[in-house]
């Protein structure tokens, strides 16, 4: 295991964009955001992207991750449960009505292809096994797209999901002591072969076909 997994990356150009936009609300609104977008979309396409892919990729992927999953996550950041420097004061801005408006948002958009590299036979088969071993498909679902509450990981930056998945397994996530209690029961090898399996998913056409 190295350090890399465990370390919190450095972002001042999304923090000063997140002081700017938040002492600035009328340029927020302003900034980017579709059709329907409610206000606070502006100040997500700061570190999310304005095309969806995120400028880091250590920060997750939004448009298109389902409903339930981005709200509970709002909500959990503005109770405190879930920890962050960047979206605790964010989330702390916002009520229950714009969580749910913002996550409706959010979930209608097309997830984006990140062209990450397809993993080797044998990373797959490590990942699988690692993945039954502790049954990720009974929450996440066959193609991994998640579903209401379960977050959708197929897809995902490779780097955000190494780095949950030791978050959760070294208690620096505590929204969620289920997960927590499946990363401890994983090899940390393991789990760096089902990251990099996961993020070489691409089910575009399965999630999306009626989208």
């Amino acid at each position: 295991m190295t350090m890399r997994y465990l370390s919190i990356p450095k972002r001042p150009f999304c923090a000063a964009l997140l002081l700017s936009l938040l002492l600035l609300p009328s340029q927020a609104a302003c900034a980017e955001g579709g059709e329907g977008a409610p206000p606070q979309a502006a100040l997500c396409a700061s570190c999310h992207g304005a095309d969806g892919v995120p400028i880091n990729k250590q920060t997750p992927v939004i448009w298109g991750q389902n409903e339930g999953y981005l709200f509970l996550q709002l909500r959990d950041f503005k109770g405190g449960s879930r920890k962050n420097d960047l979206m605790g004061p964010v989330a702390a801005t916002l009520e229950r009505d714009d969580m749910l408006a913002l996550a409706a948002y959010f979930s209608k958009l097309k997830w984006p292809n990140l062209q990450q590299p397809d993993p080797s036979a044998d990373v797959i088969a490590k990942a699988l096994s690692a993945a039954g071993s502790v049954g990720c498909p009974a929450c996440h679902l066959a193609h991994f797209q998640g579903d209401g509450t379960t977050a959708r990981l197929a897809g995902q930056w490779q780097e955000y999901l190494i780095g949950t998945m030791m978050a959760f397994r070294d208690g620096a996530r505590g929204n969620n002591p289920g997960m927590s209690d499946l990363m401890k029961a994983t090899a940390p090898d393991d789990l760096e072969a089902l990251s990099r399996y996961l993020a070489g998913l691409q089910i575009d056409a399965y999630i999306n076909q009626d989208r």
